[in-house]
């Protein structure tokens, strides 16, 4: 079997940052798939699962309420590796096109207080395994980056 395309980057020198995954076509429609890595693969620790599970019930509670977003918002959940977030939209866009909506939506996190939404035993299969203070810290952290985003983390490397 070949190596998915995700499996080719180096992840030894991969910082965090936005880039840009992989564009899909169906039809006439693109599909966008970011990589939102948060941490420094193999050289910091990981999110443990409770952050990461707040992260994703608060980040994809964002995207789908987004008045712009909203409609092209196909997914948004974490690696399995722990050192990010996959973002999938409808559309042909570049890394530089949703810093903004990066920006709005980790800064929601960072600021979220009170009941996560969608944590509760009918509506999550494991409501139990969250962690807001820890998705508060981490929504912060990333927003430090993308506040002052350079292109080299706009960019997989080389």
């Amino acid at each position: 079997m070949e190596k998915i395309a995700s499996f080719t980057v180096n992840h030894l020198t991969l910082q965090p940052g936005v880039y840009v995954s992989r564009k899909d076509k169906f039809g006439d429609v693109v599909i966008t798939t970011f990589d939102i890595r948060m941490t420094s693969p193999n050289e910091e620790p990981v999110m443990n699962t409770a952050e990461v599970h707040t992260i994703e019930h608060l980040g994809a509670t964002f995207l789908r309420n987004h008045g712009t977003y909203a409609e092209k918002t196909v997914y948004f959940g974490p690696m399995g590796c722990r050192t990010g977030f996959y973002l999938i939209l409808q559309g042909d866009y570049t890394s530089n096109d949703i810093v903004p909506l990066l920006r709005e939506m980790y800064k929601f996190i960072a600021d979220f207080k009170g009941e996560v939404p969608g944590a509760a035993a009918r509506d999550c299969g494991n409501y139990l395994d969250m962690n807001l203070p820890m998705a508060n810290y981490w929504g912060k952290k990333f927003s430090a980056l993308l506040d002052n985003i350079s292109e080299d983390r706009l960019n997989y490397p080389e």
